[in-house]
């Protein structure tokens, strides 16, 4: 049996490597040029991305290259030239969301796969039929669709690929559509910099083109302020019920600028989800303790299960980001000896530990620390703040860049993690 594919975000190197690491059968970034991501930070180098599809591919692992931008007539050139300067790099397929990219990537990298954006929000048979017959092996669905409409799609276009997004942020517009940030700031949303104006607080004016008259309309505070504000996607609950359609071939998480922890969890979580589906099991529970963990805007399962006009429950109307249950307190680096702190860190306080799946967690009391399992978690206490240059110290917060020694060595990447609240302290059992 052929599983479903685990297709994560990968903002940076390190990203790309976490989500493989953590669970992920397939990566997704850009260099940025002609990527729907410019703005986070540039994403990765030529040279990056190319040590990023070696760890993958060293892997078994598959690492889809964006190049999902809407370029303007005075970026063909370049276009062309990027494109076969991504093709160099051998990624396992190119990710194009307009109609003349596709067929010009067709042309000029004939045996490359190419899979077709979300952004041309292919959500019928005819769609989809249109983008196979140019050379589209796979199609990224809109987040509108349904999964009824995804399994005629399937049933038509057998040998066409499928992807849906189940977990990540949500757009205001129509698959991302939006031309809100051009019109507030000159960001243009579809090529790569959006300012996220959605998520914003917005007053409520009433105006009378008659008398000139502006009137402000008051709102009970915390009500009705963020209503361009969507909820994030979150279909771990329904893992199941998708995979049972028989009709996706990958499922994927939105998120290639936000954190690592991020990349992580959300392979961890959609890993253990798709593995027990083929191993008869559907534990929500655990999977949902993992996501809601992370900041949010609130959790919504959209429209692939559930059609719009069926529920008012997609928009966050009274903030734009909460807390998750945890908060990251330490990033174990690569060497996998020392962590760098991310949040204030005393001696002995109590860190989960957060690794792959299947890590091997050596159970240890030394001078440094302990560590232990509880409720079929692992945990460690550092008896005492040693930094890599010897020295001690009585307290580490976040931004100091002194790598501090662990009792025993843990998996590269691995994350220790806090309660973000004290009434957060009790974890259920795994």
């Amino acid at each position: 049996m052929q599983k479903v594919e685990l297709l994560s975000p990968a903002g940076t190197l390190e990203k790309l490597k976490i989500a493989i690491d953590f669970g992920a059968d397939a990566v997704y970034g850009g260099v940025s040029h002609f990527s729907l991501r410019i703005r986070s930070g540039k994403e990765f180098s030529f040279e990056e991305f190319e040590e990023g599809i070696a760890y993958a591919h060293a892997r078994g692992k598959k690492v889809y290259a964006t190049i999902n931008g809407f370029p303007f007539n005075s970026q063909l050139n370049l276009l062309k030239k990027h494109i076969l300067k991504m093709a160099e790099l051998k990624p396992d397929a190119f990710i194009v969301a307009t109609p003349g990219v596709l067929k010009l990537c067709h042309e000029l990298v004939p045996d490359m796969p190419l899979h077709l954006s979300t952004q041309a929000n292919v959500m019928n048979v005819l769609d989809a039929k249109v983008y196979a017959d140019m050379g589209a092996t796979r199609i990224i669905t809109a987040r509108e669709i349904s999964l009824r409409d995804l399994v005629e799609i399937k049933k038509e276009l057998p040998e066409l690929e499928l992807e849906v997004f189940v977990h990540g942020s949500m757009c205001f517009a129509y698959s991302g559509r939006c031309l809100i940030s051009t019109l507030q700031s000159g960001r243009v949303p579809n090529r790569g910099s959006c300012a996220n104006d959605c998520r914003f607080p917005y007053e409520m004016y009433a105006a009378n083109p008659e008398t000139g008259t502006l009137f402000r309309l008051e709102e009970d505070e915390g009500i009705g302020t963020y209503i361009m504000n969507s909820k994030d996607l979150n279909l771990a609950s329904h893992i199941k019920e998708i995979l049972e359609t028989g009709a996706v071939d990958s499922i994927k998480v939105e998120g290639r600028t936000k954190t690592a922890y991020y990349a992580a969890v959300t392979a961890k979580a959609y890993r253990m989800a798709i593995d027990d589906y083929y191993n008869g099991v559907n534990d929500v529970e655990k999977y949902q303790y993992e996501l809601n963990s992370l900041q949010n805007r609130g959790y919504t399962d959209a429209y692939l299960i559930s059609r719009p006009f069926e529920k008012h429950d997609t928009q966050s109307l009274d903030f734009t980001m909460q807390l998750g249950t945890h908060q990251v307190s330490g990033q174990v680096e690569e060497n996998g000896e020392y962590f760098l702190c991310k949040y204030k860190t005393l001696p002995n306080d109590e860190l989960e530990i957060v690794a792959p799946l299947g890590s091997r967690i050596e159970i240890v009391d030394n001078e440094i620390g302990t560590t232990y399992e509880r409720d079929g978690r692992t945990y460690l206490k550092l008896k005492q703040l040693v930094a890599q240059n010897k020295k001690i110290w009585d307290e580490v917060h976040s931004g100091n860049l002194n790598p501090i020694k662990l009792p025993t060595k843990l998996p590269p990447y691995t994350f220790l993690r806090i309660p973000s609240h004290p009434d957060m302290g009790t974890y259920p059992k795994a």
